[in-house]
């Protein structure tokens, strides 16, 4: 019989899962070799053979290791950045490291921009891998964690995305690309009695109309050309979980499933029915319950908040120091409406946090990250507003002068173009959509009298 251990002896340790996708046999050998003894690793040598590891799981990994350049493209990164949305998209939680040869910054950057936890260059020592691996199991992701913020707007969201999980009928996500609908939906299903179940999310806007049938309900061999075997569709995949069908805007064909669905899309499908752009049943279907991301720019202070959240958590992923705000530059953050919201913004902190790690940052580093091309947007979404302003006057006035009324929103936006770039007339001519040389025409005349 065996005795009884004692308080001086360990207790005996679970092992966390680690997915490892390496197309190369000795390098994952090695790996596992050297990291079984921690993880349980589940090695696999491409995206498919990954994503049938997850789908045989009971659990998914909260770790993975993947090499960017898999089959049938091992010399292109698409095949490596497609699996980490795929992954994402069975376990938002799971904390992925790119780990390959094609270590440029560029594929660095976009690794990080979809997701993935930090990317490091082969070859890598065992040591330094069981670091990366063991500090990233001790910080929270941001899937793990709640919507970051505490504006009006979002506490609305939060109140009924809490009102709704417990539910398991459709709910349709709306709000503008970028605003984090794809998060919404995440706090539902984590909040739900489904937490425990498979999470997927199906692109429909990727979907080509042929294969819409068999990416949702699968096919079986020889259906069709090149149907080698059955293969499982994301309905089945999803069980009694959740499936998020993002961009549904795009799919209008009847759907039965036993799964919760969830669906999300930026476009107004009111709107859409009304025009015959979108079947009537189906937009009842999913519209049982109804949220409304709202746009960033409508989420005051939070701008702040989602900056100390992801710089935090840039810095607790790198080791790396976060970088700072000069206040110029602090107030310039506020002021930027962030046309692609959350996404942007993230993506915004990620190439900052790559680039300037520990530093005080200006205005000057801070606005060479913006996209100042997206701001004629705003003043297509002000036009309505621009035009009551001028119904309004020309009803007032007795004697109208366009040209002087142009020249003097000319002048407005110049002024403000040159206010913002603190004088510099290169920068301004950027923000104006205009080469230097009309800008200088243009200032010449309109300070003419």
């Amino acid at each position: 019989m065996k005795p009884a251990a004692s308080d001086s002896e360990p207790l005996a340790r679970t092992r966390a899962g680690l997915l490892l996708v390496d197309d190369d046999p000795l390098i994952t050998e090695t790996l596992s070799f050297a990291l079984g003894a921690d993880y349980e690793v589940h090695a696999c040598d491409s995206r498919a053979a990954a994503i049938e590891v997850l789908r045989r799981l009971a659990t998914p990994p909260p770790l993975a290791l993947v090499d960017l350049g898999l089959p049938p493209t091992p010399h292109s990164p698409e095949e490596g950045f497609q699996l980490i949305g795929e992954l994402l998209a069975h376990a938002p939680a799971m904390r992925i490291f790119v780990l390959s040869g094609q270590n440029d910054a560029a594929n660095a950057r976009h690794a990080r921009t979809l997701g993935a936890w930090e990317f490091v260059a082969k070859p890598a020592e065992p040591a330094l891998l069981k670091r990366l691996l063991t500090r990233a199991l001790e910080t929270p992701t941001a899937a793990e964690g709640g919507l970051v913020g505490e504006s009006p707007a979002l506490l609305k969201l939060k109140s009924q995305i809490a009102q709704f999980a417990p539910a398991p009928y459709p709910v349709l996500i709306e709000g503008e690309s970028g605003s984090g609908k794809e998060f919404a939906a995440r706090s539902l299903h984590r909040l739900s009695a489904r937490a425990a179940r498979p999470y997927l999310t199906v692109n429909c806007a990727a979907i080509a109309p042929a294969l819409v049938e068999p990416t949702l309900f699968g096919y079986a061999k020889g259906a069709f050309t090149g149907a080698t075997s059955n293969k499982a569709g994301c309905f089945e995949d999803a069980q009694d979980g959740t499936l998020l069908l993002d961009e549904i805007g795009e799919l209008t064909q009847r759907r039965m499933a036993r799964c919760r669905v969830l669906a999300a899309t930026n476009r107004d499908l009111r709107s859409e029915v009304r025009k015959g752009a979108f079947r009537p049943d189906l937009y009842h279907r999913l519209s049982v319950f109804t949220l409304s991301v709202p746009a960033l720019r409508d989420m005051e202070g939070d701008k702040r908040r989602l900056l100390g959240h992801f710089s935090r958590l840039m810095a607790a992923q790198s080791g790396r120091p976060a970088f700072e705000l000069e206040p110029g530059a602090a107030a310039r953050w506020e002021q930027y409406d962030f046309p692609g919201n959350v996404r942007e913004l993230r993506n915004i902190v990620i190439r900052l946090a790559t680039k300037f790690p520990g530093q005080r940052l200006s205005s000057a580093e801070l606005e060479a990250e913006f996209d100042l091309t997206a701001l004629p947007r705003v003043a297509t979404q002000a036009a309505a507003a621009m035009t009551e302003q001028a119904l309004r006057q020309l009803q007032r006035a007795g004697a109208f002068n366009l040209d002087e009324t142009l020249k003097a929103w000319e002048r407005g936006y110049i002024e403000a173009a040159l206010r913002l770039t603190r004088g510099n007339v290169s920068q301004a001519a950027r923000l104006l959509g205009i080469n230097r040389t009309t800008l200088y025409s243009r200032m010449s005349t309109t300070q003419e009298k």
